[in-house]
This record gives structure tokens, sequence and C-alpha cells, in this order.
């Protein structure tokens, strides 16, 4: 396990002097575990073997920093995930959920730190459009030309707020708005992994229905796959203990 670091990420985020560069750390993490959303009345059966788990490469990242880092790996695999699981909700076919999936997963992956960054949703969709064959052949994905633009988009846009959309961002958001709303419902639900409570997920900025059952899993999903990371776990593999533990 990494040696306890001189101050944890939520020391540092109540200080407001959170570095540029941000990991998880055991401290912060037991916070987060003890800080659980109510439980949800009806949790439909989940099994492991039908949720895909798609890892982007730590090469795919600005630096070798955010690759490790709260917007890194595990961040855009634990989205993914979410972002299936959504996509079963919400009825989306297989080639949109594989585009949505894709999307979600590398929807960070040109970030140059941990803290705003308001270029970074457009750096990745470009960067994603413009090495699609590689990345959709890496993660096992097969994603139509027309739905490849269509994820980019939503990449694009995923940080920013409805309101915030250029006339040309607005209009391609209209082409296939699921894409862009359910990305949007994935990364927020993975805000459990933030150091600060007023920071994790407020359903009040979606467009989408997310369900009762979904917010307990995606804060289990961080506190298991964290804690199995600090554990000396791979990313994937940590992920891959996070959705059996939660779906047993």
């Amino acid at each position: 396990m990494p040696a306890q670091p001189e101050f944890t990420l939520r020391e540092l985020a109540v200080a407001r002097t959170l570095p540029d560069h941000q990991r998880m750390d055991a401290a912060t993490l037991d916070w987060i575990a003890g800080n659980p959303p109510p439980p949800a009345a009806d949790t439909p059966q989940l099994a492991a073997d039908d949720i895909p788990v798609l890892t982007p490469d730590p090469a795919w990242f600005t630096r070798r920093e955010q690759a490790e880092g709260l917007h890194g790996v595990s961040h855009g695999a634990r989205t993914s995930v979410l972002a299936f699981l959504l996509a079963r909700v919400h009825d989306l076919d297989g080639p949109h959920t594989a585009a949505l999936c894709t999307a979600a997963a590398l929807h960070d992956c040109r970030r140059r730190n941990d803290r705003t960054d308001p270029e970074h949703g457009r750096r990745a969709a470009d960067w994603v459009t413009e090495h699609a064959e590689d990345l959709l052949a890496a993660l096992g994905q097969v994603v139509p030309a027309a739905l490849r633009e269509e994820a980019a988009s939503a990449i694009a846009v995923h940080n920013l707020p409805y309101d915030a959309f250029s006339p040309t961002q607005h209009t391609a958001y209209q082409r296939a708005p699921h894409l862009t709303d359910l990305l949007k419902a994935a990364d927020c639900l993975d805000r459990y992994r933030l150091p600060l409570q007023r920071w994790w997920p407020n359903l009040t900025h979606l467009r989408v229905m997310v369900p009762d059952w979904l917010l307990p899993f995606a804060h289990g999903l961080v506190v298991h796959s964290e804690q199995a990371r600090l554990h000396g776990a791979g990313h994937r593999d940590a992920l891959a203990h996070a959705v059996t533990a939660l779906t047993r």
C-alpha cells in the first residue's frame, strides 16, 4: 500500500489548496466510504459478466500523473460502467451503447490537470476522432462512423453547462441528445470520488432520469475499486473486483 501523504486529499480540499494533480489516499477514501448515500429500496439483479469493463490505456492520457489521478484511468473505466447501466435503463440499442461507453471511457483523456481545465472536452473529442480506429480496436468496441461523430460531440461538451453550448454544439447535441445526456449523467455519478460532499452528484443538473439504486451503486464502485487500487491492484482488476462485489 502506498505511504500516507503528508496531507490527505480531503484536508487539501477543505483548505482550498488542492494541487494540479490529485490522487486518492486511504484516509480520504475512508471518509468517502463512511458517507454513503441512502440505500435504494428496489435494486435490480445485476450480473457481473454482463457489464463490460472498458479500461483506457494510461498512454492515452496527457501525462502519467493524469492517468493515475482523479480524472484518470479508473474514473474513465467507472464512468463507462455507469454509462452501460444507464444505457440499459434507457433502452439504448447495441451500437448507441457502444458509442456511449466508449465516450465515457475516454472523455477525460486529454485533461492537463485535475482542476477546471475548461477546454479538455474539446481536446478529447478531437483526439478521439483522430485515433478512433485504434482506440475502438483496443477497447473491443464496434461503433459505426455516424455514431463516432455523435460520441465525439458528446465528449466535447460533457463538461459544459447546457446553456454554455455554442450554436454549433447545440446543433450537434440535437442530433443525438441521449448520448450527451447519458454521458453527463454517468460522469456525474462518479463524483463520489471527490473529497467534498458539495461536489458529489447533483441530479438536478441532468436531463435524464437516474434510478435511485444507481447512487449507492456508484458510491460502492468508487469505494471498492479505489480500495483495490490502494492495495496494489491494476486499474482493470480493481474495477472488475468492484463490479463483482456489487453484483453478488
